[in-house]
């Protein structure tokens, strides 16, 4: 009884607490002129950047509180190294997305430079050499990677992960919205698996991103940035590699892996964004497909009566193809 009570003063906690401080950081960047056009709009109003730090200071002061009560209040220290080294990470992340956010785009850094600016992510989950280094391999059974897991695996899956994240976005309540899907579903394996930790820190990490939507879901008033997307690929590989829930999390970041394959072959310079119409709708902005968007873009043109797609098709279309996905891998799991 008191665990699950401590559970929803968290939830209740980091609910409010990243509300104030997405509405503080809205206010915030507007001053200091930290904005960027939304480009799905065919007046491009300006919306604040950057909002994802409020979202991980919140999470973080959340999972600081959860390890105060473990200590103190439940006298069960339990996992506090997994759940300091999962913190560390999203600090790392958010921080690495922020200077991105701040500097990225005024220095025009290279695709690579980005890439190498995320390798440190992964040093304190291959530090403690999280994870099992055993895993099942396809026709090989249950093979040892041994040190090739914390110093290889790892970091190529962190890396992975916290770039592949930031591909899929660009649209009102898009990346928050699968986040919410994807931790709610690693939250529920967790749970099936006897992984109560993780379990809070998922809910912790769900409901700050419910509270991030009231202001970023059509139309929003803050983008979420590199630091939040950064964070939350980031996030999904540390539940992976702590949580030894590899193929799930795998299957659920499909849709990253995809968007990948479809920017590689623009040799990732298309943006996802559509051409607004005077009403808001959208048309496809290649002929070519580079992107998840453009597919569910020209899938939805084709199937609705009236030809029209607006913004919050294309993020609906999206969040139910993830929510299936979710579905296939509880369904994996259980059986």
């Amino acid at each position: 009884m008191e665990e699950i009570l401590i559970a929803l003063l968290h939830v209740i906690v980091v609910f409010f607490v990243c509300l104030g401080l997405v509405k503080w950081w809205i206010s915030i960047a507007k001053k200091n002129k930290l904005e960027g056009a939304d480009l799905n709009k065919f007046k491009k109003p300006l919306v604040a950047e950057a909002g994802g730090i409020a979202v991980v200071i919140s999470i973080v002061l959340t999972i600081m509180l959860y390890v105060f009560f473990k200590t103190f209040i439940l006298v069960a220290p339990t996992n506090l190294i997994e759940i300091l080294v999962l913190t560390i990470t999203l600090l790392l992340a958010c921080f690495i997305g922020f200077v991105d956010d701040i500097l990225g785009w005024k220095k025009g850094l290279k695709g690579w430079a980005k890439i190498l600016m995320t390798v440190p992510i992964a040093i304190p989950l291959m530090v403690i050499n999280a994870g099992q280094s055993t895993m099942s391999v396809p026709f090989l059974g249950a093979v040892d990677f041994g040190l090739l897991y914390p110093l290889f695996l790892v970091l190529i899956g962190v890396v992975g992960a916290t770039n592949g994240y930031n591909l899929l976005a660009g649209y009102n309540g898009l990346e928050a919205g699968l986040g919410v899907i994807i931790f709610m579903t690693l939250g529920a394996i967790s749970f099936i698996e006897g992984k109560l930790w993780l379990v809070l820190i998922a809910t912790i990490i769900v409901f700050a991103l419910l509270a991030f939507l009231v202001f970023n879901k059509f139309p929003a008033k803050v983008f979420p940035g590199d630091s939040l997307t950064y964070s939350l690929g980031a996030l999904i590989a540390c539940f992976a590699i702590l949580g030894n829930i590899e193929k799930a999390a795998f299957i659920l970041f499909l849709p990253f892996i995809i968007e990948g394959i479809l920017k590689a072959r623009s040799k990732f310079k298309a943006e996802n964004f559509g051409i607004p119409q005077k009403d808001n709708s959208l048309e496809a902005p290649y002929k070519q497909t580079y992107s998840l968007t453009h597919c569910m873009l020209k899938f939805l043109k084709k199937v609705k009566p009236c030809h029209k797609v607006y913004e919050k098709d294309i993020v609906a279309g999206l969040a139910i193809s993830e929510l299936v996905l979710a579905i296939l891998v509880i369904i994996y799991v259980l059986l």
